[in-house]
C-alpha cells in the first residue's frame, strides 16, 4: 500500500498515538500564542503610543527579535531550566511547560511588532479624538487593541503559525519524549529519519490542514467585520 494511502488510513481510524501528538501540539502552541498575546501586544500598543529616549532602539531590537533562531532561544531556555540554572528546581525542563515557555520567547517579539504597527496606523486616525476625550494612556492601549482585534487575528495567526512549524526549540527543552513532549514537528522529523513514512505523512496532512482551517477562519471572520463592523 503506497505511504500516502497509509497515512490516510492512520487518520480515519483515529490512531492514538497520531492523535496524542496532535493534541499535545495543539494545547503547546496555543498555549504559547495566549502568553505571548498577553505579553507582546501590550508592549505593542505601549511602543506605538508613547515617546522616550531610547524608544527608536528598542524598536530596532523588537523587529530583530521576530528572528530568532529558535535553537538559540532553545538552548536559552535550557540553561535557564536545567538542573544547574536559576530555575532548575522546578523541575519544568523535559515538560510542555518548558515547550510553551520556549515558544512563547519566540512568539511575544512577532505580535509586538505587528500590534506596534497595527496600532500606529490607528492611532494616527484617532489621534485627535482620543486627546480631546483626554482618555488616558491605559485606556487608549485597550481602546486601540479593542478597535483593531480584527487586524490583529493576522498577527495571531503568524504566532501560531511560527508555534506550530517549530522544531528546534521545543526538541531542545522538550527532549522529544514519546507520548509526553513529542509535537507534529519534532515528531515528523524523528519517524521520517526512521522511515516511518505513513505517520509522519499522517502528521503533515493534520498540520497543513489546521494551518489552512485556522487562515480560512481569520479570512471569513475578517470578512464579517468589514459587513458588520467596519
Amino acid at each position: 500500500m503506497p505511504d500516502h494511502a497509509s497515512a490516510w488510513d492512520l487518520i480515519l481510524s483515529g490512531d492514538a498515538a497520531l492523535f496524542a501528538i496532535v493534541r499535545l501540539s495543539l494545547a503547546v502552541s496555543l498555549s504559547a500564542v495566549a502568553l505571548a498575546a498577553l505579553i507582546g501586544m501590550p508592549l505593542g500598543a505601549l511602543l506605538a503610543l508613547t515617546r522616550f529616549p531610547g524608544r527608536p532602539i528598542l524598536v530596532v531590537l523588537l523587529n530583530a527579535a521576530m528572528g530568532l533562531p529558535p535553537v538559540v532561544v532553545g538552548l536559552a531556555v535550557y540553561l535557564l531550566l536545567s538542573r544547574s540554572g536559576p530555575l532548575g528546581a522546578m523541575g519544568l525542563l523535559f515538560t510542555p511547560s518548558a515547550m510553551v515557555i520556549a515558544q512563547t520567547i519566540l512568539i511575544a517579539p512577532i505580535l509586538a511588532a505587528l500590534t506596534r504597527q497595527t496600532v500606529e496606523d490607528i492611532w494616527a486616525e484617532y489621534r485627535d479624538e482620543l486627546g480631546a476625550m483626554n482618555v488616558g494612556p491605559l485606556s487608549r492601549v485597550t481602546t486601540l487593541l479593542w478597535d483593531a482585534r480584527f487586524s490583529l487575528l493576522t498577527a495571531l495567526l503568524a504566532g501560531f503559525g511560527r508555534a506550530a512549524a517549530e522544531v528546534g526549540a521545543v526538541m531542545i527543552v522538550g527532549g522529544n519524549i514519546d507520548g509526553f513532549t513529542r509535537t507534529m514537528t519534532t515528531a515528523i522529523a524523528l519517524e521520517t529519519s526512521k522511515g516511518n513514512l505513513p505517520l509522519a505523512m499522517g502528521l503533515g496532512l493534520i498540520l497543513v490542514a489546521i494551518v489552512i482551517a485556522i487562515n480560512a477562519a481569520v479570512w471569513g471572520t475578517r470578512l464579517w467585520s468589514e459587513r458588520h463592523v467596519g
